[in-house]
């Protein structure tokens, strides 16, 4: 029996910005992207070698309204490869046995029981409760076909769509991938209309929805963070002192070491690992102490950290152990807080770094008191061992020259 060719005609090849998505991705993809970048086009790129493959794509958008705009154009599409088509249900069968499915996050609950090679998740930061939604219903439609998942939007704010971001930049996650583009990285958007919303949107507006930037809210803690990340790493240098703080991790969290010049008041090193073995953790501390000849190292001594600072000691290192209480941290936090606010640090342009410093939240208790915390589902180690280090340098400490001391 002959072969039968169909010809697919897509609206146009992938503009520059869109080819790298398309190229770099990784198994979690999260695309922060200007209005107009083309995020409609880009669904359709990534659904189309999946479902020509003949395998099921499920994509879902924060409400009906704005799936029914992108199913018009999907039927349009894929018309030559259709074979079956309900439109109640938004599902589109084609020949190839691919299934492309549509849902609206109104209705997030009916998904749970489906399998796809490929979700797609369009304007994914206007979903309130994007995180639940990704951890209890849709990460698991990928386990049977060890699919892959591509989230985008225009951002708004520092929510779920922002904690996915994270997840991306930080190079420890390696399936996970993020990119930042604005609207101006679209070719067939001319020039001069960009400039024209400049200059007639309000400044956070245009940053948020042209620039593509996640715009701090208020209830976050730290300011001004962009203005002092603006160090590389440097290597030690002589007639230098230098300090650090440490924040000890478990299993499932990160131990970070952050490296500050005493004098100058700027961070200029941080090493950040997990899943270790304790002698490992503690050889990577006594590398980093020596290669900076540090005057101090604090580091926190609740739970794991105390067996850690006990071994340091033995090694000869001059070791402040470091007590995390709701009191202290709340003391250190408002202490680095003060710090950006007025401009009396500058750290590194890490990533993860910003991105903790930038999510980190605040929530007021009963007494009037503050508790502080990353968003659920992220991590802090990055801030807790810079505030650690940050007091070291505000307070007269007692170094501890021998394993007799006090918690």
């Amino acid at each position: 029996m002959p072969t039968r060719q169909i010809e697919l005609i897509l609206p146009n090849a992938p503009h520059p910005a869109q080819r790298q998505i398309l190229d770099e991705a990784k198994r979690f993809n999260v695309e922060v992207c200007g209005r107009r970048f083309g995020k409609t086009q880009l669904d359709i790129f990534e659904a189309v070698p999946v479902v020509l493959a003949g395998a099921p794509v499920g994509i879902m958008f924060p409400t009906y309204k704005m799936l029914s705009d992108v199913w018009r154009e999907f039927v349009n599409v894929f018309a030559p490869l259709k074979k079956d088509k309900s439109e109640q249900e938004h599902r589109l069968e084609l020949v190839t046995g691919g299934v492309i499915e549509m849902w609206s996050a109104e209705a997030a609950d009916a998904v749970r029981g489906r399998k796809y090679k490929r979700l797609i998740f369009d304007e994914a930061a206007m979903v309130s409760d994007l995180m639940n939604t990704w951890n209890a219903i849709l990460r698991p439609t990928l386990v049977d076909l060890k699919g892959d998942a591509y989230f985008k939007s225009t951002p708004k704010g520092r929510n779920g769509f922002h904690q996915l971001f994270q997840l991306g930049q930080d190079e420890l996650n390696t399936e996970w991938k993020s990119w930042q583009f604005p609207t101006s990285a679209n070719p067939t958007i001319a020039k001069s209309e960009v400039e024209a919303m400049r200059d007639t949107m309000p400044e956070l507006i245009y940053r948020q929805e042209v620039l593509a930037e996640f715009i701090d809210s208020d209830g976050g803690v730290f300011r001004r963070v962009q203005e002092a990340a603006i160090l590389s790493p440097q290597e030690p240098q002589p007639n230098r002192q230098y300090i650090a703080g440490v924040d000890v991790a478990s299993s499932v969290d990160f131990t970070v070491v952050c490296v500050f010049d005493v004098e100058a008041r700027e961070q200029v090193w941080q090493d950040r690992f997990n899943r270790v073995d304790y002698p490992v953790l503690e050889d990577r501390l006594v590398s980093v102490y020596q290669r900076y000849h540090m005057s101090s190292m604090l580091v926190e001594s609740n739970s794991i950290g105390r067996p850690v600072i006990d071994n340091l000691v033995k090694r000869g290192l001059n070791i402040v152990p470091f007590t995390t209480t709701s009191a202290t941290k709340q003391s250190i936090i408002q202490s680095l807080q003060s710090a950006f606010e007025n401009g009396q640090i500058r750290v590194l342009n890490d990533a993860v770094l910003v991105g903790e410093l930038l999510s980190f939240e605040a929530t007021r208790n009963a007494s009037g008191s503050f508790s502080y915390s990353a968003p659920s589902g992220m991590h802090d180690d990055c801030v807790m061992s810079l505030a650690i280090a940050w007091s070291g340098m505000e307070q007269r400490v007692r170094v501890v020259k021998n394993p007799f001391y006090e918690y």
